[in-house]
């Protein structure tokens, strides 16, 4: 790659961002980064304490200055929070900065890889199957809206995720 591009991306949780991201960003000798180990490190704060003390909004401020400063950056693979997207100025920057890939994956599967996560706010309530189906109605069109390329997880490594995504961007 003569320019360094941005890799940006893009889903719900527990579709596998994080570690397709390291996976992608090993592969093409990029820098990974992580929206939200981001917004924890600069905050020195984890993202629940945030979500209990400023709210949703608060939060998304924060989230998208990390995204901005994020994306400025040159060949960068970045996995963004799953609700990064609800902001159109973060869809703006991440379409303008870097390809952007949504890693689709299903409820059910939502529904395994978190079940266990205590650091996820949305979460932390009686029907989080319910939470992820309307998130899902929600962000799904915004997903699809900003994404260059669409990716399926199910059923598949990070490391052939990663691999699929190289060949899909042709690079």
């Amino acid at each position: 790659m003569a320019e360094k591009r941005n890799i940006f991306l893009v889903g719900p949780m527990g579709a596998g961002k994080s570690t397709i991201g390291r996976h992608l960003a090993d592969e093409l000798h990029l820098e990974f980064f992580d929206s939200d180990q981001e917004i924890e490190k600069r905050t020195g704060a984890d993202i629940s304490w945030i979500f209990d003390l400023e709210g949703e909004e608060g939060f998304r401020n924060r989230e998208e200055t990390v995204i901005n400063d994020l994306t400025d950056m040159q060949g960068i693979v970045l996995a963004t929070g799953g609700g990064s997207i609800v902001t159109k100025a973060v869809r703006n920057r991440l379409s303008a900065r870097g390809i952007v890939v949504y890693l689709q994956t299903t409820i059910d599967k939502q529904v395994t890889r978190t079940q266990r996560d205590k650091r996820r706010p949305l979460l932390q309530n009686d029907d989080p199957e319910k939470v992820l189906r309307d998130l899902a109605d929600e962000r799904n069109p915004m997903y699809e809206e900003v994404a260059d390329y669409v990716v399926q997880t199910d059923d598949q490594s990070a490391r052939s995720v990663a691999n699929q995504i190289i060949s899909k961007i042709g690079l």
